[in-house]
Order: structure tokens, then sequence, then C-alpha cells
């Protein structure tokens, strides 16, 4: 198969500035995901998509291609991820170039490695998948979550079914964690929910299923980096 990554770096963040090319421990956002797709071997281009040639040149920078940027209609904060899969897809074409599947790497998950990457193929290959999706257990289970009413009453919040049950014997849920999505390239261009019909989950530790939105995010994922630097280099020295 030919696999192809696809990076979606759009300028303009409006919860973090330029959060796509913030320094984190000193190198830009962006070049965490193009690192472990390198490090992967899994992909034939590994491209980031962007409205920017300053981003642009920074990715080309860390490792990634920009044969074009991401058109105006594409640029803003409600442009859906998967016009944006397609509309790269599309641009490959028009150069000559066609894929078999298509990887989704937001970067905004730099903790995502490039083993995540290759169990993500992994299971795509044993499953025979048309999608594979990146998911992690929640920190809590939305079982104990409800809506409050204006005067905040607690009345009725805690489902009654769920009253006196131990935290362990209730079933673990989990969440799509935005940082792995693959998918067939036929299966995406044919299908209106490719959610339906062989996808499957890759299971993602909570630890490499951070996903940066904001400047809190931010910090905390670069004190992970740091504990995670630090404990390579003791066992490197070891």
């Amino acid at each position: 198969m030919r696999n192809l990554a696809i990076i979606p770096a759009r300028s303009g963040s409006k919860g973090l500035k330029d959060k796509n090319i913030k320094l984190l421990n000193g190198k830009p956002l962006l070049a965490y995901t193009i690192e472990a797709a390198v490090k992967s071997s899994m992909f034939d281009e590994i491209m980031v998509s962007t409205d920017s040639r300053d981003y642009a040149n920074i990715a080309r920078t860390c490792g990634a291609s920009v044969p074009f940027l991401r058109s105006n209609e594409l640029s803003t904060d409600t442009a859906s991820s998967w016009d944006v899969v397609k509309e790269v897809i599309e641009g490959y074409k028009n150069l000559g170039s066609e894929f078999d599947t298509v990887a989704l790497l937001q970067p905004t998950s730099p903790l995502r490695t490039s083993n995540n990457i290759f169990e993500g193929y992994k299971v795509m290959k044993e499953k025979s998948a048309n999608f594979v999706v990146g998911v992690c257990e929640m920190d809590h289970s939305p079982l104990w979550a409800n809506t409050l009413p204006e005067d905040l009453s607690m009345e009725n919040f805690i489902r009654p079914d769920i009253v006196g049950i131990p935290r362990q014997n209730i079933s673990t849920y989990y969440r799509i964690n935005g940082a792995i999505y693959i998918v067939r390239i036929d299966h995406l261009l044919k299908s209106n929910d490719i959610y339906n019909n062989k996808s499957f989950a890759l299971v993602i530790n909570k630890e490499n299923s951070i996903d940066i939105d904001d400047q809190m995010d931010f910090d905390f994922a670069e004190l992970l980096l740091k504990i995670r630097t630090q404990n390579i280099k003791l066992n490197t020295d070891l």
C-alpha cells in the first residue's frame, strides 16, 4: 500500500496564538508529529496542509512536504478536517500521485509516538479495516456527569442505577483522542459515514493522548516531554 500522512496546520489559531508552530521544549509543535511520522517508516509521503507560507517553510525544515497550500475556503476555523484531507488527496492526484491510505495526524497531539502510528497500521492490516481511530480511556466515567439547572440543584444528578456501585465495577469508557485517524482512501471517498463498515479503535495510553487546545494543555505537554526526555537520558546513561 502507498500511505500518505496529512498533518493539518492552519495558521491563525484563536485559543493559543500560532499554536501549531509555537515552540514546545525548543521545537515547533508540528515538528513532533512530523518526526513521529518519519520515524514510523509507514509513509510514502508526509504532507503538512497549511494556509501559511511561513508555516510551510517551517514544516519543510522539519522534514515534511508542502507541495501546495490549503485553499482559502478550507482555512477557516469551521472547516472540516476531512474536507481538508479530501482536498489534499485531490491535489496530489493532480500532481500524478495517488495513495491507498491516508493518516490524519493532528499536530496538537505531540506525545503520540511513532509506535502508536505503527500499531495503528497493524490494526488496519490485522482487522482488514477501512478505518482506524485513536482512543484513550476517559479520566472519569460520563455516568458520573450530568447537566445542571439554573439553581444548581444536585437533585437527581446521579443516576440511580449507579448509586452505591464501586468505581472499579463501572464499565470503562473511551473517548476519541484526536491523535490518529487512518482510513482507506476509497472508503473515505465513497462513504457517507466512515465510522461504519469495518471501523476499529486503536487504544492509546492517556499520556500519549494529550491534545493541546489552550495554554494549560501546552504547559502540561511540555512538562511530560521534559520528564520523558530525562527518563530517556537516564536510561542511556545507565
